[in-house]
């Protein structure tokens, strides 16, 4: 899959180099789930049956992140988790348009004649609810008819599971609340966090639970304090653990910004510097505060047994 960054207004010289009769999938597409899916696969889909290149496009920052409205809190799916993702799905080519303030007031004809029309798209893909340019006033019948004959626009049916519509916030709800089981499924995969191993209080090694302080490497959306069993990806190695989201509450009074501590089993390699993805399995409990380190020393046993049994790793 092939990565264009582009920028408002697109120079006629970019817009030569990519020009080609070609299927895009446009939207935002934060989180990938499979709703998302359902439009970027229908895209791919009608992409081969024509013969031409599938592409999906798409913007960061997020819309809602560069104007400050709405309850928008971070990334289900940062840009590198959004290509690797894409790249799994068929896609040929990822556009990433800049968005700013000036992309922000173009207008739905603007955008289609200056964005669209130029890289030859002849079929754009959008789920049923997309809306485009200035205050959203585009939606997918104007961008039919703005196509002017040249670009045919296909509309997919919201993704429903058991009569609800799987939506980003729904998920973004879901992983604050707790409720793991119900966004992993409206994902169609593990809700995961990508970072750097980096050098926490090291107070886990005395307690006999040495962790790894997983710093995050993007403004990913939080999931609620507590316990999770998580499955975790290091270079070639798929690892099993479980991992603390939480202010450490037995240790600390008022810290706000919450730690990402991850304790893996049968494993004692130094990984500090280096990348983890860390998949969210199950929830097993939330964060609470312990009345001595013995009761805490008790419960993260218990977390762990737990966690194995949720992954079905051998005790």
């Amino acid at each position: 899959m092939r990565t264009v960054t582009l920028s408002y207004p697109m120079p006629p010289e970019t817009a030569a180099e990519w020009a080609q009769p070609q299927v895009a999938a446009l939207g935002q597409f934060d989180g990938l789930h499979r709703g998302h899916a359902s439009v970027i696969t229908s895209a791919v889909a009608l992409a081969r049956r024509q013969g031409v290149p599938a592409a999906v496009m798409t913007f960061h920052p997020h819309p809602k992140d560069v104007m400050g409205k709405g309850d928008y809190d971070g990334y289900l799916t940062p840009p590198k988790d959004k290509q690797e993702l894409l790249s799994g799905m068929g896609v040929d080519i990822l556009y990433i348009i800049d968005f700013n303030e000036q992309l922000s007031r173009v207008s739905p004809q603007d955008f289609v004649s200056i964005m669209l029309l130029p890289l030859q798209i002849i079929t754009a893909v959008v789920g049923f609810d997309f809306r485009f340019g200035y205050l959203g006033e585009g939606d997918s019948d104007m961008l039919r008819e703005l196509g002017l004959g040249a670009m045919s626009v296909e509309t997919v049916p919201p993704f429903l599971l058991d009569g609800e519509k799987v939506s980003s916030s729904g998920i973004r709800k879901s992983l604050q609340s707790g409720d793991l089981a119900l966004a992993n499924s409206w994902f169609g995969r593990c809700y995961h966090l990508r970072g750097i191993v980096g050098h926490g209080e090291k107070r886990g090694r005395t307690i006999g639970f040495p962790t790894a302080n997983l710093q995050l490497e993007d403004r990913y959306v939080i999931p609620a304090k507590g316990v999770y069993a998580v499955k975790v990806f290091f270079k070639e190695e798929v690892l099993y653990g479980v991992m603390n989201v939480g202010v450490k509450p037995t240790f600390h009074d008022g810290m706000v910004a919450p730690s990402f501590e991850v304790h893996l089993f049968d494993f004692a390699a130094d990984i500090y510097g280096q990348e983890l993805k860390v998949e969210l399995e199950g929830f097993i409990r939330p964060e609470r505060k312990f009345e001595s380190i013995d009761a805490l020393i008790s419960q993260i046993s218990k977390d762990a047994e737990t966690a194995k049994a949720l992954l079905g790793y051998p005790s």
